[in-house]
């Protein structure tokens, strides 16, 4: 075998790519039927013409197949519009087995027929009974998908190809192979076709496998953002990354990725990063993130350090929590609860909606609702744990003046390591939202981000205030007030 071939076969990444409702686990291919003297029927010659090559992503063997067809009758369907039809789980990192494959079809508006065809092991009467179904089916200009063996090793993959035509003088099958580059109208014997076609789940009955493409796609709807397919090809690159035994579940616009038990992780995935999701999405940004993230949710503190070093190289530089863009990454240590988790949420969130937001209002917000609760159906930020060291430096006179601190750099907000700096802007954040002002406060300063790139003018409209001195007394009085828990 050619070191390209073998690179094409490792495209389907060794998953049964069409299992049988009956196949189990574990079950290993029985020997290829031998060839026999019985003379195959004949056959008339028979082609398909004019059928657009589309080259498989990884494992989507099945989905270009549909949507090479589909092409062909003038629909635009892509390989990840037949994918996204399936209704397969992403989380599974991998393409459609057979059983999505023909919900697919169905719910694009072709009639599969038949799939599941069982047949006497090395009876090759039944196997020319079926190919002889398929011909039949192209001289109607109906092609088929089967799944197949993708050759004759002992290891071999599954895989789809489309069957386009039949050649009576050579008796060779015509076909798509989607796992190459250029792979339209491939030849390979009848012998060759009938020996790779049955798969051998059972010993003594074997199955064959043919989806019909009789109909005409619907034309879908147009895709917006990441769907399916995108968190199916995400999950398949991150594969290696994942170690044994973790749980992937799929939280747009997330992948999670945790360690904890399976039910613990996707009771943190629907309760608090979904939550997050959609309370952020109501009250303030209209973009998801441009790219796919994974939210690494590590139960202990030494997982969550070993995970660090494995995957990036180092340590965390914190023992909660972070975003990391450069890895395009949450890493929790979520065992020291989830509010770190919705905080690390928004800075993706800004990233794709307000990238020149400071980091005051940044982490201000992200600040904000790492203690946070739903009110009227809506995401608030409670009082937490940053307010005692606020209240201390008010009292010795340490807090900067709210001009001061939103006209801070990226360099000088975080070179606070008292930790004034977070404090006194989510606390300032949590007084425009108890007034009810806090979306609105943030709607003007995105609006007016280029004249006010501080957002200082933006606020002191929005309070309407002329005096400022006197508002950060007011202000820090109100702080002084507060108490947490």
């Amino acid at each position: 075998m050619t070191m390209r071939r073998a690179l094409l076969a490792l495209l389907c990444l060794g998953l049964s790519a069409c299992p049988s409702p009956t196949k189990q686990a574990g079950s290993e291919p029985e020997p290829a039927p031998t060839s026999t003297a019985t003379p195959k029927p004949a056959l008339e010659s028979v082609v398909i013409t004019g059928v657009p090559h589309v080259a498989q992503k990884p494992d989507f063997c099945g989905e270009a197949a549909v949507a090479s067809w589909a092409q062909a009758t003038g629909v635009p369907l892509s390989q990840d519009d037949v994918f996204d039809a399936s209704g397969m789980d992403p989380a599974r990192g991998m393409g459609v087995t057979t059983r999505e494959l023909r919900a697919a079809l169905a719910r694009l508006g072709y009639a599969p027929g038949p799939v599941w065809h069982q047949v006497a092991a090395n009876d090759p009467a039944a196997l020319d009974a079926l190919f002889g179904e398929l011909h039949a089916d192209l001289k109607r200009n109906v092609p088929s998908i089967v799944c197949m063996h993708y050759d004759d090793r002992p290891n071999t993959t599954e895989h789809f190809r489309l069957i386009l035509g039949y050649d009576e003088k050579d008796d060779a099958v015509l076909y798509e192979e989607p796992a190459a580059e250029t792979g339209g109208y491939r030849r390979m014997s009848r012998a060759e076709f009938l020996k790779l076609w049955p798969l051998h789940y059972d010993r003594s009955r074997w199955t064959v496998i043919r989806l019909r493409l009789d109909g005409k796609a619907e034309r879908p709807p147009p895709r917006a953002g990441f769907g399916p397919a995108d968190f199916a090809q995400h999950v398949m690159t991150q594969r290696a990354r994942v170690p044994r035994g973790y749980t992937v579940l799929v939280e747009p616009p997330f992948v999670v990725v945790g360690d904890g038990p399976p039910d613990a992780v996707r009771q943190r995935a629907a309760g608090t990063v979904r939550w997050t999701v959609r309370k952020l999405e109501q009250d303030f940004f209209d973009q998801r993130p441009k790219r796919i993230l994974d939210v690494w949710l590590l139960s202990s503190k030494a997982s969550y350090e070993a995970q660090n070093r494995r995957l990036f190289g180092g340590p965390p530089s914190t023992p909660y929590g972070y975003y990391s863009a450069r890895y395009g990454a949450l890493v929790m240590n979520i065992a020291t609860g989830g509010g770190t988790l919705v905080h690390e949420i928004v800075h993706p969130y800004m990233e794709a909606n307000f990238p020149a937001c400071p980091a005051w209002f940044n982490e201000g917000l992200g600040s904000l609702f790492e203690q946070s609760a739903e009110r009227d159906g809506h995401i608030v930020g409670l009082t937490n744990w940053r307010l005692a060291g606020l209240q201390r430096a008010i009292r010795r006179g340490e807090i900067p003046s709210i001009e001061t601190l939103t006209h801070t750099t990226d360099d000088q907000f975080y070179a606070d390591d008292s930790g004034v700096h977070y404090a006194e802007a989510r606390y300032l954040l949590y007084y425009l939202q108890e007034r009810g002002l806090l979306r609105e406060y943030y709607r003007r300063f995105h609006r007016n981000q280029k004249k006010d790139p501080s957002g200082y003018d933006t606020l002191v409209a929005l309070l309407g205030e002329r005096d400022m001195p006197a508002f950060q007394r007011r202000f820090e009085r109100y702080v002084l007030g507060l108490s947490f828990p």
